[in-house]
Parts: C-alpha cells; structure tokens; sequence
C-alpha cells in the first residue's frame, strides 16, 4: 500500500485527526486520481460490511484439537556431521597459529635490555595534596557513602 492508500483508508475509519482530515479532504477535491480512488476503496469498505460473517459449528473447535492431537508430533531433525571434518577444521587451524607462533619467535629479539633502577623516593605532598582535592576526595566519599545507605535501608524496607 501506498501512503495516500493508508490515509485514504485512515479518512474512511475516521481514525485522523482535524489537520489530517483536512489535507485529506483538499486532496480528494483536487486531485481526480486521489478521489477516483476514494470512490473505490468507499465502494470496498461498503461492500465489506454487508457481508455476513459465517459462525463456525459448535463442535469446530473440538474437532480441530482432535485432528491436531491425531497428527504426528514432530521430530528435531538430527543430522550427522562427519567428525573428520570438524577434526580437519580444528587442525587447520591448530596448525595455522602454531606456524604463526613460531614465526614471532623466529622474529622476535629476545635480548633483554640493561635494567637500571634509579628511583626518587623524595615526594613533596604539599604539591599533589591541595585542600581542594582533599575536600574533592571528601565529596566523592560521602556521596559513594549516601549511596550504599540508601541501598542498604531500601533492602531493609523491602523485607
């Protein structure tokens, strides 16, 4: 369906609103296709509610829960897979990251680097810890803190 379909369809069960129904209706006194077909889907929608709905049989349903439990219950199909294949499968790619394993080590310099320890175990505290950021510290704690109580006290008031 088209969209002027749809909204010709929406205009006939009155389902649009006020500004809708209005560029609707502008469109059908304008435009001869849109009410040409307007004029078919109003014949359709007429046509449809004179049918009659035929009421199935008392016993419909009953006799259709008796068909289905008659009827045979499916089975899972099951298919075998040669186990060769998923062997060949799982050693080519065995093989494949072993060849690439050695290659890196082939490749790969394995000298190990002087190691020098010089370390400056001289910390100025006053230069990392400010008041602002032990007050920062502070309000992050008491806001972690706030947190867990309210979890804590909605746990309780639940039980």
């Amino acid at each position: 369906m088209n969209t002027i379909e749809e909204q010709l369809w929406d205009y006939i069960d009155g389902t649009l609103n006020e500004t809708e129904q209005k560029a609707i209706e502008e469109k059908i006194g304008s435009d001869p296709k849109v009410k040409a077909q307007y004029d078919e889907l109003l014949k359709l929608n007429l046509a449809f509610g004179e049918l009659d709905l035929d009421d199935p049989s008392m016993s419909f349903s009953r006799n259709v829960m008796e068909h289905v439990m008659a009827a045979p219950a499916p089975v899972a199909m099951k298919t075998k897979v040669d186990k060769k294949i998923i062997y060949s499968i799982g050693g080519f790619f065995v093989l494949s990251l072993l060849s690439l394993l050695t290659y890196v080590f082939y490749k790969a310099d394995l000298t190990v680097p002087k190691f020098d320890l010089n370390v400056n175990f001289d910390f100025k505290l006053d230069k990392y810890i400010t008041p602002t950021v032990l007050y920062s510290f502070l309000f992050i704690d008491l806001v972690i803190g706030l947190v867990f109580l309210d979890q804590f006290l909605r746990k309780k008031a639940h039980k």
